[in-house]
């Protein structure tokens, strides 16, 4: 009896988070015994996970309309490579991870030559472009989604969807306490310690370490026993980072090359941009102060069409404020300075919002997401066209 041809996987991340939830996703392949090749577009835990990259995402990493179609040319070129391995290797399923103005363009081609088409991380359809979920159902096989509200709005839209829980349940642990984390980082437990954590995208990094790093430079003449510390993402350049911290950073600013959970472990507080990362911090029990800065015409664009009063996944998931949120021209130095303060210093408020952390860690549920995913490449791979 000759052995089953393995399974060939096609796998599409953009960007940082995508990429470790992505290698997630692989590593259970291998968990769980199943014979599979992988090739795509992720970066370096993609690739770390066997994945053969097609293109590396870490060039892609860029925010807002204005930003896409200044880089228009660089997209559709990387799009065209992956689309003619798509066509000349014919994958026998195709995952692609968040990223969906170019994963659905990809998902077309899917489409056209039958291969079926597994979406992990909905677009957040629920917050802005509800219409969207039309050209879902229309390129997609199966949603895979993080939150159980989601679940009704494919449902009605009559997309196959599956709620496999939140890779980040799974991902926001760390070995250390935090005396321990301290001494990994040669930071004193003594001192109250502040993790600034701007993005995983240089455009991030761009809009918001400035403002971080002027908010760091108040806190420090108030407080000058604080440190602050501030992990590079795995996607981008420790140089880069280094060009800008320029004058403006802190003297006891530590910079450290990934191992963000440990950073988040070792904080009192973090300042953290809106995204997957308030979701992390708030899973290992660390206050945070949210903020965030995207070019002006994105921001007045999005404006327009964001349906929701709050922009942290935190407070989305919590269904209420529980940390603060600086936005645009409302992301000053100032006013987060005293909001990191507070937290530093005001125990009652430190615990209200601990208990609410811990709320919502026992809401967001399990781990087992990437397990989850793992047998939904399965199932659809096999499953009938």
């Amino acid at each position: 009896m000759t052995e089953p041809k393995p399974l060939s996987v096609m796998v599409c991340a953009g960007e940082a988070s995508g990429d470790a939830h992505a290698a997630n996703a692989i590593a259970a392949l291998t968990d769980q015994g199943v014979s599979f090749s992988s090739f795509g577009m992720g970066a370096d835990q993609l690739q770390a996970a066997g994945t053969e990259l097609i293109v590396d995402c870490r060039d892609l990493a860029v925010i807002g309309i204005v930003d896409v179609l200044i880089n228009y040319p660089r997209f559709m070129k990387r799009l065209a490579r992956l689309r003619n391995a798509l066509r000349e290797r014919r994958p026998d399923i195709l995952m692609l991870v968040d990223y969906p103005d170019f994963n659905l363009k990809l998902a077309e081609t899917a489409r056209e030559q039958g291969i079926p088409v597994l979406f992990y991380i909905s677009p957040k359809v629920w917050a802005w472009r509800a219409g969207r979920v039309k050209r879902i159902a229309k390129l997609v096989n199966h949603m895979a989604v993080l939150f159980p509200f989601e679940v009704e709005i494919y449902q009605k839209a009559g997309v196959p969807v599956s709620y496999v829980g939140n890779p980040v349940v799974a991902d926001a642990v760390s070995p250390f306490t935090r005396d321990e984390a301290c001494a990994h980082f040669d930071l004193d437990s003594d001192r109250p310690v502040v993790s600034l954590l701007p993005g995983s995208r240089t455009g991030e990094i761009n809009r918001n370490l400035p403002a971080m790093l002027a908010t760091a430079s108040l806190i420090a003449q108030r407080l000058p026993e604080c440190q602050f510390i501030l992990p590079v993402a795995p996607t981008l350049e420790e140089s880069f980072i280094r060009e800008q911290l320029g004058d403006d950073a802190p003297q006891s600013l530590h910079l450290v090359i990934g191992e963000s959970r440990n950073v988040m472990r070792a904080s009192d507080v973090a300042l953290v941009a809106s995204g997957t990362a308030t979701l992390e911090t708030a899973l290992m029990g660390t206050p945070m102060v949210v903020m965030y800065i995207i070019n002006r015409l994105n921001y007045a664009i999005m404006k327009r069409l964001i349906s929701i009063p709050d922009i942290s996944l935190v407070n989305i998931v919590a269904g209420r404020r529980i940390v603060p949120e600086y936005v645009q021209d409302a992301a000053t130095p100032e006013a987060m300075a005293d909001d990191v303060l507070s937290l530093l210093q005001d125990e009652t408020r430190r615990d209200t919002m601990l208990k609410d952390l811990q709320a919502l860690k026992i809401n967001m549920g399990d781990s087992g997401a990437s397990s989850r995913v793992a047998e939904l490449i399965v199932s659809l791979a096999k499953a009938p066209s």
